[in-house]
């Protein structure tokens, strides 16, 4: 999910924005480029949100609805592995669109996306009933409910805070199993197909806003590691956040590697864009040297501001100090930088960096 004040706003009508050529450029022209890019980012697109609308059908329908009862470890073991596995799949897909869609569809990444501090903060009193299709929705709505039984108690302890807290659980009886399936899990299932066939009449759109895009989600790989220090951190019940930032880059560089003939065609190009490479190929070792979906737990002592340097040598504290690097806008060779540089030469805006 993008934090609000990272969204773009964006004419989803608007025309791509347009550059001269380069003189020791490619015989390509950049309307040429342009148009390339639009086809390949809408067909690359398409396929992942098609994959998470057929993956939240795939979960509602594996949803047990028990004439008697609610849900139970034992009787209810294979519809509990299937919507697990049909949840995994959906996030996988999303976080690999997140970057390039979100601040295309704001409202509707909100939807989806939105965590469960984020819903109940704009809602008096909270959301007493977790399994209906009003209050908090989305994806984390389901996955709070699904992980119920493995969330972390820190996780509980920081949630337990908020105004309005509602304690997660299971569907405890018949009606609350038959709400998360027809309720719930259908509402997810509404705002998942609404984005794709947003997305699938959308064959022209702002290629500016949207490569900004790119580079602000790789500039809030900093925050959801943050985040993990409070607890605040995305796929939290599924703990499965490092996943997350994963399929965050793999995202981001499949819909990069459409613009690199475009940025090789312009002076400067091919050093760009061979810095751009280099970092994410940094930050991709950096993920997979950590096992495991999960983010390192921080320590106890652990600041995000002012790290000790024992803080630091953490496995939590290695991740931190490497993403921040990899990130950091104000790291000559960093992704953000590479990007904002990428931005400039293809005539769009670079990402502005918040006060």
């Amino acid at each position: 999910m993008r934090s609000t004040t990272a969204l773009i706003a964006i004419l989803l009508a608007a025309p791509a924005c347009s550059s001269d050529d380069s003189p020791g450029g490619s015989s390509g022209s950049d309307a040429t480029y342009q148009q390339e890019v639009l086809t390949g980012m809408h067909s690359a697109l398409l396929t992942d949100v098609q994959a998470l609308n057929a993956a939240t059908i795939e979960l509602q329908a594996a949803a047990p609805t028990p004439a008697d009862r609610g849900w139970n470890a034992t009787q209810d073991a294979t519809a509990i592995t299937a919507m697990t596995r049909a949840w995994l799949k959906a996030r996988a897909a999303y976080e690999r669109t997140e970057g390039a869609l979100a601040p295309l569809f704001p409202m509707i990444d909100e939807a989806i996306d939105f965590r469960y501090d984020d819903f109940i903060a704009a809602l008096d009193g909270g959301d007493q009933d977790l399994f209906d299709d009003q209050g908090v929705t989305g994806m984390h709505a389901v996955e709070r409910i699904l992980f119920a039984p493995q969330i972390p108690a820190a996780v509980i302890e920081m949630e337990s805070s908020l105004p309005g807290y509602k304690e997660a659980a299971w569907p405890k009886t018949a009606a609350e199993a038959q709400a998360f399936k027809t309720k719930l899990c259908a509402q997810l299932v509404k705002d998942t197909k609404l984005l794709a066939d947003q997305w699938e009449q959308q064959t022209n759109f702002d290629l500016d806003g949207a490569f900004q895009g790119l580079i602000a989600l790789m500039n809030e790989q900093r925050e959801k590691v943050n985040k993990a220090a409070s607890q605040e951190e995305e796929s939290r019940y599924a703990q499965r956040t490092l996943a997350d930032l994963r399929d965050n880059l793999a995202g981001t560089e499949r819909i990069y590697a459409l613009f690199q003939g475009w940025l090789r065609s312009k002076s400067q190009g091919d050093a760009i864009d061979t810095d751009i490479e280099s970092s994410f190929a940094s930050l991709d070792r950096t993920y997979k040297g950590f096992a495991g979906d999960a983010l390192p737990a921080p320590s106890a002592t652990w600041s995000s501001e002012h790290p000790s340097p024992a803080d630091l040598e953490t496995p939590f504290g290695k991740l931190f100090s490497a993403v921040q690097k990899a990130v950091d806008p104000n790291v000559s060779g960093s992704a953000v930088d590479g990007m904002n540089r990428a931005a400039s030469a293809l005539g769009f805006h670079e990402l502005a960096e918040e006060e």
